[in-house]
């Protein structure tokens, strides 16, 4: 009995469940039998009236449900088309669909429509959420990261330009022609933004087909010429790269009827008028800003509808290698209301990616890949070599072992790059320099000649190392060590382009320390190797990492002469340099100099045309020209005629 009063002091307040559990609550005396008797006699009893009312109902309506028996095909062939139209096409007439009236006004009809509405709700559900899963999968798999608001779709391929954009056959088949089979991770996703007239931030690897990213909204948007001026102005960092976005717009818009036009050199004053005539302008800042400064100036930019700024993080640089304070002006003067602007790098700052979130309008960032990363086609090597003399050892070795050309190699300054190109040119290889110090044609000549494969081995600066693409470049040479990791990936981005393996290797001196790790860093992850040391190495401060980036180190001269030929030779170019000055500024010469330099120069001729006060005869005064081509022009031809037959007879009684 004392188990049965716990028991019951324990289950106070808990409910029993006498049907299930009858027979417990009988041996543990909670109920009496009699009280379990009459509740299982009143179970059977409500058992037996609720079947006999279910049979009354059944035999009551069998008439009635046999009356009223109705046909809904049409509503039923609807229904069926809305949820299954990919079901059974090819199937007979549906069965009569049957209304039964179960109790007072509820038919089984109604239920049946509740339960369609419900179903045609979550496929459309369902439908919106299997096509987001399949944007998703495309973005993930080409490693594009999108941010802002209302994003668009990327694309499946480049027929979705024609069903969903309509654009042109001409501009697809010039695709083709360049040899596009199907778009780039930054194309999928910057051509259908810009279609939607967004303003863009976009970064992408080298070699990823940023250019055509922009070119094909833009010709779609601008569709056919029209005289009202510039629609459309894209800025590049370098003429270089100016010129063969020209060349890819040429291409691209081929049979549309656009007319483009590039800033070559000033613009004269009678040209002024007919600029109006161009739809795209392609430039540099400095060339742009020299005809926005004349008066009146000779471009105008108030019809602007795309602004595109090429290579931006480089534009927005502050300093003589900056074109910030450039760029600030061609932005207010391109002051259009249905003004769009865009910007699109390899590399990003943190300081532009700020700038466009605060001044654009609604700004989409696309990113492929990780940020300021190099493409995973290269394959990037470091190489010690000791002293600066160990580079030019190096570099010899490489060729000697043998290369594949077109070889790019890459130095800090004009300078060097001279000084490298007069010591590989005595090894037989077909080697050639560029760099600021040229002209503009010899610059265009050695492009030309690297492209046709005269040149095997270009010296170049940092000029070409934004954005140029050649095509097959199979080795990046840097022989000065990068002094930033912007560079770095700019630098070895011109190989490994569209897809295509490439190799890079970089030299590095003890004097190379402060940016080792950097480097490395970039290439762990691209996936190579680097030696564990060279991530153990301190991390320099922004500060200092800053100073590098604008400062050049100091090294020796690339050369295997001797010091005191090289001192001779240094020398000679100082008192060139100064005679230069003297005659710009108008001074009287050292004659003492002179005579120097005519001492110690092998060829004295040259000198000579240099001196004005050595060359034979004087200087004509205007006006003393304008009355020699006077007296020209009033000889009558048979004088001209006598003078003539006198010469020859002259030269007759010499000869005799």
């Amino acid at each position: 009995m004392e188990g049965l009063q716990l028991f019951r002091k324990l289950g106070v307040g808990a409910k029993f469940d006498l049907k299930r559990f009858g027979k417990d609550a009988e041996k543990l005396k909670i109920i009496s039998k009699d009280l379990s008797f009459q509740n299982t006699t009143l179970e059977n009893a409500d058992r037996k009236k609720t079947n006999e009312l279910k049979r009354k109902n059944v035999h009551e309506n069998s008439t009635a449900l046999l009356k009223k028996v109705k046909v809904d095909s049409e509503s039923e062939s609807n229904s069926e088309s809305d949820s299954s139209s990919s079901e059974d096409d090819s199937t007979s007439e549906p069965e009569p669909e049957t209304e039964l009236q179960i109790l007072g006004t509820i038919t089984s009809k109604g239920a049946e429509q509740r339960r369609e509405k419900k179903k045609k709700v979550k496929t459309k559900e369902k439908l919106a959420a299997l096509h987001q899963e399949e944007v998703n999968r495309i973005r993930n798999q080409h490693k594009i990261h999108i941010y802002g608001t209302d994003k668009p779709e990327p694309l499946k391929s480049f027929d979705d330009l024609v069903t969903n954009y309509k654009m042109s056959d001409v501009i697809l088949r010039n695709i083709a022609k360049i040899g596009y089979t199907e778009p780039t991770p930054i194309q999928r996703q910057t051509i259908p933004a810009m279609l939607h007239r967004r303003e863009i931030m976009a970064c992408a690897p080298t070699g990823s087909g940023k250019t055509a990213a922009f070119i094909l909204p833009i010709i779609h948007h601008l569709g056919k010429h029209s005289k009202h001026g510039f629609r459309a102005l894209v800025l590049a960092p370098t003429r270089e790269l100016a010129k063969q976005i020209y060349r890819d717009f040429q291409m691209i818009s081929d049979g549309t009827g656009l007319k483009l036009h590039y800033i070559d050199k000033t613009v004269p004053e009678n040209e002024g008028k007919s600029v109006k005539k161009f739809d795209i302008l392609v430039s540099t800042p400095n060339r742009l800003i020299y005809q926005l400064n004349q008066d009146p100036p000779q471009i105008d930019l108030h019809t602007v509808e795309w602004l595109i700024v090429d290579e931006s993080d480089k534009l927005f640089e502050e300093g003589k290698s900056g074109f910030r304070d450039q760029l600030a002006v061609i932005y207010k003067a391109c002051d259009s209301k249905n003004v769009r602007r865009a910007m699109f790098s390899a590399t990003f700052a943190y300081d532009v990616e700020q700038w466009c979130k605060l001044n654009l309008d609604n700004v989409i960032q696309v990113n492929v890949g990780a940020r300021n990363s190099a493409t995973q086609t290269v394959e990037q090597e470091l190489q010690f070599v000791g002293t600066e003399f160990g580079k030019l050892f190096a570099i010899r070795e490489i060729i000697h072992k043998g290369i594949q050309p077109p070889v790019l190699v890459f130095v800090q300054s004009k300078e060097r790059a001279q000084e490298l190109f007069n010591e590989l040119i005595y090894d037989g290889m077909n080697v050639d320099a560029i760099h600021s110090g040229k002209t503009q044609a010899q610059r265009d000549e050695v492009v030309m000649k690297f492209r046709l494969g005269k040149v095997w081995i270009l010296i170049c600066t940092e000029l070409m190392g934004r954005g140029i693409d050649f095509k097959g470049v199979n080795l990046v040479i840097n022989y000065d060590f990068p002094n930033s990791a912007i560079t770095y990936i700019h630098r070895i981005g011109r190989t490994g382009r569209a897809g295509r393996s490439g190799k890079a290797i970089t030299f590095f001196t003890e004097d190379d320390k402060i940016n080792l790790r950097s480097i490395a860093n970039i290439m762990v992850e691209a996936g190579c190797p680097v030696p564990p040391y060279m991530l153990q190495m301190k991390k320099p401060t922004k500060k200092k990492r800053r100073r590098l980036a604008k400062r050049v180190p100091e090294r020796e001269h690339i050369s295997t002469a001797l010091k005191a030929d090289l001192e001779k030779a240094k020398k000679k170019r100082d008192i060139i340099r100064k005679v230069k000055l003297q005659k710009i500024e108008g001074s009287t010469i050292d004659k003492k100099k002179l005579r120097r330099l005519k001492a110690k120069s092998k060829n004295k001729s040259d000198v000579d045309n240099k001196n004005p006060t050595t060359q034979k005869g004087k200087k004509k005064t205007p006006k003393e020209a304008a009355e020699m081509k006077r007296s020209k022009q009033n000889i009558s031809p048979n004088e001209k005629v006598k003078k003539f037959k006198q010469k020859k007879k002259n030269k007759l009684k010499n000869s005799k």
